[in-house]
């Protein structure tokens, strides 16, 4: 089990803590009436792991696009590194003011969704090249040794020339994670990664995930696996209907946790 936050996520105090990558103020988010996120704060420092738990649609899929600016909110605050993301409009008619602000922060938060979205045109190492060549202008041969080089880390060099549909699902995912290392990012965002595998197909990736957050690596995780938020995790946020139901450190929150919901959420996914 990584070392654990001993306090829980708040917003910090410039003066005395490194500017986290992500921090976000009383988020809320409604598609039409129904209101998914109602009024979500979360802190993701440097080199930590945050895990988001919960049941179907609480809301952590959505609060993660929301991070990644996939999705607009219609109140709050985010911050990357610092940086308040701009807003025009109000409520529903609220959207990002800064196009240019919005591509930057994107291409240093690399996301990894539940469903591999590989180009099947393309070779596994075209497809990790891809992005850093056509959207932040690298040369192509710098970009194939470190495409190469994050292939091996995440253990299918030999897939490199390999089309996705010679793949397994756990590679392809694999493959997918190496292409969101290739971007550089300052963070990892992860949704769902393993759902759409079975189990011992799962365990590749996730031991994969454990390696990066044993690196230091900034990472926030949508997970249905209880194990891998233990064990990778530096804090844990069980959502509930869209609302923080109880948060902390994984080896608090999952060996004594505070709230009847949340112990029957983890007795259900025992």
């Amino acid at each position: 089990m990584r070392a654990e936050v001993s306090e829980p996520v708040a917003q910090p105090s410039a003066a005395t803590k490194p500017t986290p990558v992500i921090q976000i103020w009383n988020l809320h988010k409604s598609y039409g009436p129904l209101e998914v996120l109602k009024g979500i704060d979360l802190t993701a420092p440097k080199g930590h792991v945050i895990s988001l738990i919960g049941s179907s649609g609480s809301g952590k899929s959505t609060l993660l696009r929301c991070c990644n600016l996939l999705e607009d909110s219609q109140d709050g605050e985010i911050l990357f590194e610092g940086e308040s993301v701009r807003w025009k409009g109000e409520g529903p008619r609220r959207q990002p003011a800064d196009r240019a602000q919005v591509t930057r922060i994107r291409t240093n938060l690399s996301m990894v969704f539940q469903q591999f979205n590989l180009w099947a045109h393309m070779t596994i190492l075209q497809n990790v090249m891809e992005a850093p060549v056509t959207v932040l202008g690298r040369d192509p041969k710098e970009v194939a040794e470190k495409a190469r080089y994050y292939l091996a880390k995440v253990g299918i060099a030999d897939k490199a020339d390999n089309w996705p549909a010679q793949l397994s699902g756990g590679q392809q995912q694999r493959a997918a994670i190496a292409r969101a290392l290739c971007m550089e990012p300052r963070a990892l965002l992860f949704d769902e990664p393993t759902s759409a595998l079975d189990p011992e197909l799962e365990q590749e990736v996730v031991k994969v995930i454990k390696a990066l957050a044993d690196e230091g690596r900034t990472m926030i995780i949508v997970t249905h696996d209880m194990k891998m938020a233990a064990d990778c995790s530096d804090h844990v946020i069980f959502l509930h209907q869209g609302r923080i139901e109880e948060q902390g450190p994984p080896g608090e929150l999952f060996a004594n946790p505070k709230s009847e919901r949340l112990r029957g959420f983890l007795s259900a996914t025992a």
